[in-house]
C-alpha cells in the first residue's frame, strides 16, 4: 500500500508519467421501446443482451487526461496489447511510465514475451514501472474512480460496440478537455494513522 501512495506523492513529471489502470465489464443490451401516439418514447424493462464489452480505463491523474478502449476480453494477451497501445500512441515520447493496476491475474508483465518477439517485448518492459495495488485494495486505483465516474454518465443502455465507443468517445473528449484531474489526499502518513490495523504489530 506505502508504495501505490509513495507513487501518488510524485510531482507531475511527463517523461515518467504515473497512469492507473483498471478494466470493468459492460453488457451491451437492446432494450425494447414503445414510442405514444403522442410522441413520448417509453423504455420497457425487457431487453436483449448482445454480448458484454470490456471497458479498459487509462487515467493519468496529474495530467488530468484518461483514454479509454473496448475489448473483447479482459485476458492477459489483451491487457499487453492496451498496455502496449498506450506505449506506442499517448505515451510514445515518454522515457517511463508508471503502471499503478490492481494484482489481476491476468496482469503478469512475462505475457508480453507470449505477445511480442523477445527484443520488442522487452524494449516495451523496460518503459514500464509496474506498481500493483495489494489484495483487497483495488480501492488504490485511481482508474476505478474514474470508471465509476465514466459509469454514472454513461447509464444508458446500448446494443453495440460501436454505439458505446461513441458515446464514451465524446465523454472521453469532454473530460480530457478541461484537464479534470483527481485531488488524491491519502497519504503514507494518513495510512499510519488510519490504518494501523494493516501494519505487523510484532
Amino acid at each position: 500500500m506505502e508504495q501505490v501512495l509513495s507513487v501518488y506523492e510524485r510531482p507531475y513529471d511527463a517523461d515518467h508519467p504515473v497512469v492507473c489502470l483498471d478494466e470493468s465489464p459492460r453488457q451491451l443490451l437492446e432494450v425494447k421501446q414503445q414510442q405514444q401516439p403522442d410522441g413520448t418514447v417509453l423504455q420497457d424493462s425487457e431487453y436483449i443482451r448482445k454480448g458484454v464489452a470490456e471497458l479498459y480505463m487509462a487515467f493519468e491523474p496529474l495530467a488530468g487526461k484518461r483514454y479509454v478502449c473496448i475489448e473483447a476480453d479482459h485476458r492477459a494477451k489483451t491487457w499487453v496489447k492496451v498496455v502496449a497501445a498506450l506505449l506506442d500512441n499517448q505515451y510514445k515520447d515518454c522515457t517511463c511510465m508508471t503502471l499503478v493496476e490492481d494484482n489481476l491475474s491476468a496482469h503478469r508483465p512475462c505475457t508480453f514475451y507470449e505477445v511480442y518477439e523477445p527484443h520488442k517485448a522487452k524494449a516495451y518492459l523496460d518503459r514500464i514501472e509496474f506498481i500493483f495495488t495489494p489484495a483487497h485494495g483495488s480501492w488504490l486505483d485511481m482508474a476505478e474512480i474514474e470508471l465509476s465516474v465514466l459509469e454514472r454518465d454513461c447509464a444508458a443502455s446500448f446494443a453495440s460496440k460501436e454505439k458505446l465507443q461513441q458515446h464514451i468517445a465524446a465523454w472521453q473528449q469532454r473530460r480530457n478537455d478541461k484537464q479534470l484531474k483527481a485531488n488524491w489526499q491519502f497519504t503514507n502518513k494518513d495510512a499510519r494513522i488510519k490504518l494501523t490495523k494493516l501494519y505487523p504489530t510484532t
